[in-house]
């Protein structure tokens, strides 16, 4: 993106702005977040790794708990159930360290909504996020035939959350094929690496592409029209050592009226906002 237009960007939108920058928004999935917690409105912690930082939530706040649906990391207690199972798939390539669930099994579906939802939730935190839902679409579109009706599946295990736990906040990161399938089974949406992200392979940050970065904040916005209701927030990596840089993203994607935060890749560092 350039200069000019991002400038032209960052000009528009004032009142939405304004909105967005009410309201503090943190994703960390370390143990060393602590009394910092009380900085924040709204949080997705990883609740094995921050159990002890719930108690020391703002009166308020809104504390989510992560939940990978589409993928089982092997440091998961119930991985080496799931795997017995059966319904495990290849690695992640991205991370080795994961593997593709296959969403059609029913027994995956029984296994998030009768005993990792509710074991989350007794950690103490209002609500859950859900991670990796855009697995399906990734792994249906690879190979149509052997993955068939996975965004399908999806969408319905989304809607058996919603249906077993009605009033609790639910968030949800990208997945942009599986949320028109399941409207209303979700109150807020994240966007990840919208704006900026970490290039792995270079070791360097940088801005997504133009037509990228509209694309998904096309997506996001589609998915408000389809409820006008669901709130909408960012995730973007950016150099740590960079206040500046942090400072314009943070402006952006106020100016998009989305609520953001800027972190690093592991997300085990709390980076402050301006």
């Amino acid at each position: 993106m350039s200069v000019l237009a991002f400038l032209a960007l960052t000009l528009l939108g004032g009142a939405r702005d304004s909105q967005a920058r009410d309201v503090r928004f943190l994703i960390n999935y370390g143990s060393a977040v602590g009394e910092r917690i009380g900085g924040y409105d709204v949080a997705v912690l990883d609740v094995d790794a921050a159990a002890a930082t719930i108690a020391r939530r703002r009166p308020g706040a809104t504390l989510l708990g992560y939940l990978s649906l589409g993928e089982v990391h092997s440091g998961r207690d119930y991985f080496a159930e799931v795997k017995a199972a059966g319904y495990l798939l290849r690695p992640n390539p991205s991370w080795p360290d994961a593997r593709f669930i296959d969403l059609r099994d029913r027994r995956w579906h029984k296994l998030v909504i009768e005993r990792l939802a509710p074991a989350i939730l007794a950690k103490g935190v209002d609500g859950l996020f859900f991670d990796t839902l855009d697995d399906a679409e990734f792994l249906e579109a690879q190979d149509p035939a052997r993955f068939a009706g996975m965004v399908d599946a999806a969408a319905e295990l989304l809607r058996g959350i919603r249906q077993r736990f009605p009033g609790i906040p639910l968030m949800v990161n990208r997945g942009y094929a599986v949320l028109p399938r399941a409207p209303g089974a979700f109150d807020m949406l994240l966007g990840e690496s919208v704006f900026t992200t970490y290039d792995a392979t270079s070791g360097a940050y940088r801005l997504l592409p133009e037509a990228d970065y509209r694309w998904q904040v096309e997506r996001m916005r589609d998915a408000q029209r389809r409820d006008p209701k669901l709130r909408l927030f960012t995730l973007d990596y950016w150099n740590p050592d960079d206040p500046r840089g942090i400072a314009r993203i943070y402006a952006q994607q106020r100016t998009n009226g989305f609520i953001p935060y800027v972190g690093t890749p592991d997300l085990t560092r709390i980076v402050s906002a301006p």
